[in-house]
Order: C-alpha cells, then sequence, then structure tokens
C-alpha cells in the first residue's frame, strides 16, 4: 500500500519560513517525479515544484527564488523549504509521486501565511 504523509505546515507571519516533509512508503522515491501541488479555498490545484528522477528541478513563477523542493532517497522523503512566505501562499499543500500511471497523492497539509 502506498502512502504519502505530509507534514510541517502550520502558521506563519509574513516573511516567515515552513518546511513541509512528504514521507513515502510503499515505493522507491527514487524512480519517481515528486512534486508539490497547492490548493487554495475556491481556486484549482496547481503545481508548486517537482523534481525528477534525474534531480532536474521546476518551479512556479510565483515561487522562484523562495521555495526548493528536494529528496532524500536514502529516508525515501521529499522537502520544500518555503522562505520569505506571502498571504498568497496559504493553501493546503499536497505532495505527489508520479511514474508513467502511477499517480500518487498525499492527505495535504495546511499552510496559512497571516499577520
Amino acid at each position: 500500500q502506498v502512502q504519502l504523509v505530509e507534514s510541517g505546515g502550520g502558521s506563519v507571519q509574513p516573511g516567515g519560513s515552513l518546511r513541509l516533509s512528504c514521507a513515502a512508503s510503499g515505493i522507491r522515491i527514487s524512480i519517481y517525479d515528486m512534486g508539490w501541488y497547492r490548493q487554495a479555498p475556491g481556486k484549482q490545484r496547481e503545481l508548486v515544484a517537482r523534481i525528477n528522477s534525474g534531480e532536474i528541478t521546476t518551479y512556479a513563477d510565483s515561487v522562484k527564488g523562495r521555495f526548493t523542493i528536494s529528496r532524500d532517497n536514502a529516508k525515501n522523503t521529499v522537502y520544500l523549504q518555503m522562505n520569505s512566505l506571502k498571504p498568497g501562499d496559504t493553501a493546503v499543500y499536497y505532495c505527489n509521486a508520479l511514474r508513467s500511471t502511477w499517480n500518487y497523492w498525499g492527505q495535504g497539509t495546511q499552510v496559512t501565511v497571516s499577520s
């Protein structure tokens, strides 16, 4: 059974930082493209950052220079370091694992940026 478990969300003031983690079980993330998505109330889910099996990273324009995605294959965990957070970053953040027709999602973790 595949599980992606996100953690590290919470409430932070504008300008603050959070580090999200996604611990995977049932798959080896080293052979998957791993991503972080987010969904704000009333909006569609959108890609935030992705790291493929070759360590190539992709970021949404809105987070470039502020967020960093990384993976630790030995720990089977993916991270999203979020700096200089803005109120517009408020959303539920989801971890995703993709390989061919295999597509898995975590349950999400809430990030709230507010003063």
